[in-house]
């Protein structure tokens, strides 16, 4: 196994990390939930992170928690989505391709939700009055948020961010090549 300290990976991916912590401080403003203290991005750990109040509904937990995924995916696959097609499908690209390819990785590789996401999320439901279906449908969700960052000893953000940047435009115009 090839172990690369955290902080590198940091540094080399540092557009996914302040994408990752504005998904989070976006969905805070989205649902009203105060914002106390912003790191876009540092050198360490964790390298960017979010403080905010306690949300007043589970869903608004759920959804600040799960934001970066959402933002981080469908950003990273737009900005790599133009230069991956040259560069996958035509093996010609220039630096500029290159780039947007490495931004989109690096920006989808910081998707997965961390440990502390999963922690906030799974302290939104532990509460009194928090109903048996909510942490039914919670739980599995904080589950594979931790199996996932348990991936990273394994590179799984680095196959995700990849995946996403280079194997979905590949894909897409896989299926769009089958039908045309």
């Amino acid at each position: 196994m090839f172990f690369i300290p955290g902080p590198l990976i940091a540094l080399a991916t540092f557009p996914g990390v302040i994408v990752h912590e504005l998904a989070h401080q976006l969905f805070c403003r989205w649902f009203r939930v105060p914002v106390l203290k912003v790191c876009y991005f540092r050198v360490g750990n964790p390298a960017g992170f979010v403080i905010h109040e306690p949300p007043t509904k589970t869903y608004q937990s759920l959804f600040i928690s799960i934001g970066p995924f959402l933002i981080n995916t469908i950003m990273g696959a737009l900005i790599a989505f133009p230069a991956a097609l040259p560069v996958i499908k035509f093996g010609a690209g220039d630096l500029l391709d290159y780039f947007l390819i490495w931004l989109g990785v690096s920006i989808a590789m910081h998707a997965i939700p961390s440990t502390g996401d999963a922690k906030s999320l799974w302290q939104s439901v532990k509460g009194p009055g928090v109903s048996s279906v909510v942490r039914f449908i919670v739980a599995p969700v904080v589950g594979i948020i931790y199996l996932a960052a348990f991936g990273r000893v394994f590179w799984l953000d680095l196959i995700y961010g990849i995946g996403v940047a280079v194997g979905l435009p590949t894909l897409l115009v896989a299926i769009y090549s089958a039908l045309g």
